[in-house]
Formats: structure tokens, C-alpha cells, sequence
């Protein structure tokens, strides 16, 4: 009886590690599988991200163009979203994430660019996984910040660049510049900035940097707008303005929280800092003009709340509401004279203000998360070294504003001399709409 006692506890025991050793097995199986409610959350955000282009950025800068240019601003945002969308799956996702033969700490072509094993998505498959969500949903989620950050640039050179220049500047401003700075910034372990420790959580560096040093060397190159400054060049429709302001907001609550990639409170401390963000720099914005101008204007506080977004953007995943809303007031403040005082101090005319408005505001957040992301200031990066994290992010703002400038200008350039950059005067005094397209926005 005792030994019978002796093995039924035996058995007992062992059926015990048994079932631990099946829990432990089950759970790093978990580890790369599909995780539905990731899943749904970061199919949300993509379909958000997309919405922020079209119609969201769409309907922000044909706004503030005049009216014989408004459809011609539609049509290259949706032109961007169709050619970037099939040179991102032929060659764009594997450039920017393919892994292949990278490891941490060694330097090499691929620390720059990525492989080429998934050239028109091949082996991305309904069941292939990326992290705790099918790959294809991750292709489809990075697929879209590709899109939006040419799109961008579109503000710069509104109302005079030739339809068919800015397809071609999207397409090779796409592979030269954006595909290796978001390898280098989110290829993982292996990649160049990724191995430096560079904190660029949603695209501070990646999306709003790249966009507005772009956006700054085509505003030079190609020159100024007929009559600008001395020709007043009000918004045409303020109210559709404000209508894809709104759209941008609340799409980049996707942009920023879904690129925690999981549906977590990661996620949503980056949403929460996403409102914080641009309510103050908006409210800052029009502080200024209520105090310079005597009145507080509805262009301002759109331009101040884009401003405030395109800052919380790097700093996102790191911050709290402390880092948030000092983020938001900086950038109220700082692109606010990036936006006026700078621009007329070094004369180019950048439109829609895509270099005071994201390339300042990117610089700004991808500063201050060096010192907002501390725990001690309501972060949640542990042992922050501020002064070390200041130079890694400042020697990487340095490294890829002048790596995209230079390949900008040559792109830009070798285009002026194939097809030309500009219309011509007449051109433009008839407005883009009718002359690229044949068409009219509207016909009264």
C-alpha cells in the first residue's frame, strides 16, 4: 500500500512537470503566432494611416491652395499613393525590412539596405508572421507610412512643379532616400541607426525629417511661385483645410499607435501623448497670432496642431503627458517662426509650410525625447543617459538631413534636365488644373 502511495504521487509529480513543461512549450509558441486583438488593432491603424493621405492631406493642402490648382493637389496625393503602393511591393518592403544576413553590432551593405528575398512579396503569405500579426498586415501598415511621406513633400512645390516631374521624383525620392534611412532607422538589430540606439518611434527622422529637408531643396530648386512675395496667395477653402486637419489628427492617432505594433499600453500611452501634443502647440500657435496680430486665426490653429503632431511623432513610445505637452508648446513655438520669420529671412517659398511645419517639428521631438523619455521626467526609457542619447539623436538628425539633401538635389536636378521641372508662366497664371489635367475644380 505505502509503495502503491509512493508511485501514484510519482506519477502525480510527473504528470505535474508534464503539464508545466506543455504550458512553458505553449507559451513560447505563442510567442510567433497570431495575436487577434494586434491584429485587428493594427489593421485599424493602417486603414487610419491611408485615411491620413487620402483624403486626409489630400483635403488639408488643397485648401490652402487657389482655386485653379485644387485639383491638382488631389491628384498627386492619389497619384503618390497609387505608385508608391506598387513600388513598395515590388522592391520598397524588402529593401526597408528584409533581414537577411544581418546581425547586431556588424557593419555591412545590409546595416544599409536590406536584402532582396522579398521582391514582389515573395514568401509574405497568409501565413507568414511578423511579431504577433500576419506579415502581410505589417507590409500593409509600413506599406502606408511609405506613401504619406512623399506626399508630404507635395506641399512644398505646390501650384508650379509639372505632373509628370513629381512622379518621377516620388518614384526615385522613394527608392534613394526614404527605403535606406527606413532601413537604417527600423531594419533591427543590424541596422545602422537601430544599432546606435536611435529612438524614432513613429518618424520623426524616417517620415517628417526626410520629408521637409526634400521639401526644402525642391522650394530652392524650383523656384519661387509667379508673384510670391509681393502677391497676396490666400487659402481658397479654409474650411476644407480644417476638415482634412481633423482627418490627419485623428488618423495619426494609428500612425504613432499603431507602430507599437500590438494592441498594448505601449499603444496607448502613444495615443494619449498623440492628443496632448498638438491641443498645446495649436493653443500656443494662436497665442502667438492673438498677441502679434490681435487676433487668434483658424489657419493658425491648424497649422500649430499638424505642428504638434509631426513633433510627438519620434517621441511617442517614450514619453508621458509631462514630455507631451512640453513637446507641443516647443513646437508651437518654434515652428511658428521656422514657418514665418525664418522662411522670409532665407527666401524660398515653401508653400504649404512642410519644412516649418515637419521638418522642424520632427527635429523637435527627436531631440526632446533625449531628455523626456527619462523616467524621472515621466518617461518610460529606464537608466537614460540624456547627454549621450542627445548626441546619438543629433548626430543621426545631422547624418540623414544632409544624406537627403544631397540626393534631393541630384534627383531634382537630373530631372530638370530630362523633362523639366516647372511649368511654364503661362502655365501657371491659368492654374495646374486645367493645364495638366483638363480639368477645373469647380465649375461655376
Amino acid at each position: 500500500m505505502h509503495r502503491m502511495k509512493r508511485r501514484v504521487l510519482g506519477i502525480s509529480r510527473f504528470g505535474l512537470l508534464a503539464a508545466i513543461g506543455v504550458s512553458l512549450s505553449s507559451r513560447a509558441f505563442a510567442q510567433d503566432t497570431i495575436d487577434s486583438g494586434d491584429t485587428a488593432w493594427i489593421i485599424v491603424a493602417s486603414a487610419l494611416v491611408l485615411f491620413m493621405m487620402i483624403p486626409g492631406l489630400a483635403m488639408f493642402y488643397a485648401g490652402l491652395v487657389r482655386t485653379r490648382n485644387v485639383l491638382s493637389v488631389y491628384m498627386q496625393c492619389f497619384a503618390i499613393t497609387a505608385i508608391i503602393s506598387i513600388l513598395w511591393t515590388i522592391y520598397g518592403y524588402t529593401i526597408a525590412f528584409d533581414s537577411t544576413g544581418m546581425e547586431k553590432d556588424v557593419r555591412g551593405l545590409h546595416s544599409f539596405i536590406g536584402g532582396f528575398s522579398k521582391v514582389f512579396m515573395k514568401g509574405v503569405d497568409a501565413n507568414s508572421v511578423s511579431g504577433t500579426i500576419p506579415e502581410p498586415l505589417f507590409f500593409l501598415f509600413q506599406m502606408t507610412f511609405a506613401i504619406i511621406t512623399p506626399g508630404l513633400i507635395v506641399g512644398a512645390f505646390a501650384e508650379r512643379m509639372k505632373f509628370s516631374a513629381m512622379l518621377i521624383f516620388s518614384a526615385l525620392w522613394f527608392t534613394f532616400a526614404y527605403l535606406p534611412v527606413c532601413h537604417m532607422i527600423w531594419g533591427g538589430d543590424g541596422a545602422f541607426f537601430a544599432d546606435m540606439g536611435v529612438i524614432d518611434f513613429a518618424g520623426g527622422i524616417v517620415v517628417h525629417l526626410t520629408a521637409g529637408v526634400a521639401a526644402l531643396v525642391a522650394a530652392y530648386l524650383i523656384g519661387p511661385r509667379k508673384g510670391y512675395p509681393t502677391t497676396p496667395m490666400p487659402p481658397h477653402n479654409l474650411t476644407m483645410t480644417l476638415t482634412g486637419t481633423a482627418m490627419l489628427w485623428v488618423g495619426w492617432f494609428g500612425f504613432n499607435g499603431g507602430s507599437a505594433l500590438a494592441a498594448n499600453g505601449d499603444a496607448a500611452m502613444a495615443i494619449v501623448v498623440t492628443q496632448l501634443s498638438p491641443c498645446m502647440a495649436a493653443m500656443t500657435w494662436i497665442g502667438i497670432e492673438w498677441i502679434r496680430a490681435g487676433k487668434p486665426s483658424a489657419l493658425g490653429f491648424a497649422t500649430g496642431a499638424i505642428a504638434g503632431l509631426a513633433a510627438i511623432t519620434p517621441a511617442s513610445g517614450s514619453v508621458g503627458a509631462l514630455g507631451a505637452l512640453v513637446i507641443g508648446f516647443t513646437a508651437g513655438v518654434v515652428c511658428y517662426w521656422a514657418a514665418t520669420s525664418l522662411k522670409r529671412t532665407l527666401g524660398y517659398d515653401d508653400a504649404l509650410d512642410v519644412v516649418g511645419v515637419h521638418g522642424v517639428g520632427g527635429i523637435i521631438g527627436t531631440l526632446l525625447v533625449a531628455i523626456f523619455g527619462a523616467r524621472s521626467l515621466m518617461g518610460n526609457i529606464d537608466d537614460l543617459d540624456m547627454v549621450s542619447q542627445l548626441g546619438i539623436q543629433g548626430f543621426a538628425l545631422i547624418t540623414v538631413g544632409i544624406y537627403c539633401a544631397i540626393v534631393s538635389f541630384v534627383i531634382l536636378k537630373g530631372i530638370d534636365i530630362v523633362v523639366g521641372l516647372r511649368i511654364n508662366p503661362e502655365s501657371e497664371q491659368i492654374g495646374l488644373d486645367l493645364e495638366e489635367h483638363g480639368e477645373v475644380g469647380y465649375n461655376i
